[in-house]
Parts: C-alpha cells; structure tokens; sequence
C-alpha cells in the first residue's frame, strides 16, 4: 500500500487559487498561423508607453579670462576704438600709443636738404657708389642744427643726416626779428659775414645761408659769403657765426655792468 506525500494544499484540487502551469514549448493553438515558429514577438512602438528620458543637468562653467585682458563679453567698442582707432580693430590696426607724439614732434621740425652729392669709391674689384646729403634741421624758434648723412641710397643718407642734425642743435638768440650784433666767422675756405637789419629787409643770403638763416627763425638780416662757396662750408660758417651771438643780458652779466650802463 503506497502513501501519497504530497500535502493536501498543494494538490489542484484543493487548492483553488493555485495558477496553471505554463509550457515551455508553445502549442499549435497559441500560435498564429502567420507567426513563424521559434520567433518572438515584438511589441509596437504604439503599444509601448514612452519613457521620458531625465538628461543630467550639467553647470556651464566660464573659464575665467587671462590676466590683464577684459573677456570679450564686457568689451566697449567706444573704448576699443579710443584705445586703437578707426573701428575697434585688434593691437595691429590703428595708429601706435605714440604716433600722435611722433606727428608733433614732425611738425615742430623742419628740415631742408642743402646738398646731394654721389661719391664714389674705387675698390678691388671695381668701384663703389653711395650718397652724401647735407641737411638743415630747425623749428623756426632759434634752434638749428647741420647734419651730414651717407649711405648706399639717397634716402637713407638723408634720414641719417636729419638723425645727426638733430644731435647738433644750438639756440640762436634773436633780438626782435633780427640778430644781436653783426659777427664774422670762417668756416674752411668759406667766409660769412652777418648784419643786423631794420624791420620790413627780410632774409638777404643765398644759397646754404638762407637755409640756415629761415630755419632758424631769423626774419630780417643782411649776410655776405666770401670765399669759397661750397655749400657745406657756407652752411658751417654760417652755424658757427650763429653760436657766437650773445644777447645784451649776458654782455653785462660777464661785464659785471647792467644793460643801460653798457648802452650808454
């Protein structure tokens, strides 16, 4: 006689609530004819809820600007274009910090070109060309200067010769629109000769003098060249009767006198 184990609530009958067991294998009548044996089925796109996908929220952080430059956001172009000109263009356009300093100091200046001479060298191997240029540098208010340039151009010796003249300045002093006292001076084989002259004469020279004469500031004067007239010479001549002028103030002083004494 064989007892039966298997407890009274696990069996089918007693047990109400108890599921049915579901086959693996798929019978005939739960597959469609039009579903192939073996393959799954998939469920529609309209079928499934949609499933709201969460992005992580991620912080934006500006990299903070360099040292020294404003981050392009809180630029002023009003600003940008006082600093570098024209339409707020970067560091390469525009004029320079100091170009309006150059521009005064170019038109303070005058300068005038007295002789060009092309001077040539004979080498080994042939002969070698350059330029000499003797320029006058002056403001028109007493100071003047000679300079002398060379180079293998005409250009650049001229640029040297403005660069040296400015190095040589003297201050001329001027009596009203004319000179102190008349003055003789040699210079090589050059001789100048300057007078004072009354108001109206204007500037009576001639060649390098007159120059030298205009830039200085000297408005009236009577001037005489003897001797050679290389310009170079005329010029030298003329710049070193100009260094030899003394007002009446610095007469007196080195006489211990005052200006009315030495006038009288």
């Amino acid at each position: 006689m064989m007892i039966d184990d298997t407890p009274e609530s696990n069996t089918p009958e007693n047990n109400e609530n108890a599921q049915p067991e579901i086959s693996a294998t798929p019978s005939a009548e739960n597959v469609s004819p039009e579903t192939p044996t073996g393959a799954k089925e998939v469920e529609s796109p309209a079928e499934t809820a949609p499933v709201a996908s969460v992005e992580p929220a991620v912080e934006t952080v500006e990299a903070p600007a360099p040292k020294g430059k404003v981050p392009r956001k809180a630029r002023d172009p009003f600003q940008q274009q006082q600093q570098h000109g024209g339409r707020g263009g970067g560091p390469g356009r525009g004029p320079a910090p100091n170009a309006q300093a150059d521009d005064a100091d170019r038109n303070e200046w005058k300068e005038k070109v007295i002789q060009i001479r092309r001077v040539t060298k004979v080498v080994k191997g042939g002969k070698k060309l350059s330029f000499r240029a003797v320029v006058v540098v002056g403001n028109g208010g007493g100071q003047v200067g000679i300079g002398i340039g060379k180079s293998n151009e005409v250009i650049g010796a001229i640029q040297k010769g403005v660069a040296a003249a400015k190095k040589s300045l003297i201050t001329v002093p001027i009596h009203k629109t004319t000179i102190p006292h008349p003055v003789k001076t040699k210079a090589g084989g050059s001789i100048v000769v300057l007078l004072p002259a009354s108001e109206g004469t204007g500037v009576i020279a001639g060649g390098a003098a007159r120059a030298l004469l205009e830039l200085a500031g000297i408005e009236n004067i009577l001037s005489k060249s003897l001797g050679s007239n290389s310009p170079l010479n005329v010029a030298r001549a003329t710049l070193k009767g100009l260094a030899e002028l003394r007002t009446f103030d610095q007469i007196a002083r080195g006489r211990g006198k005052t200006v009315r004494e030495i006038l009288m």
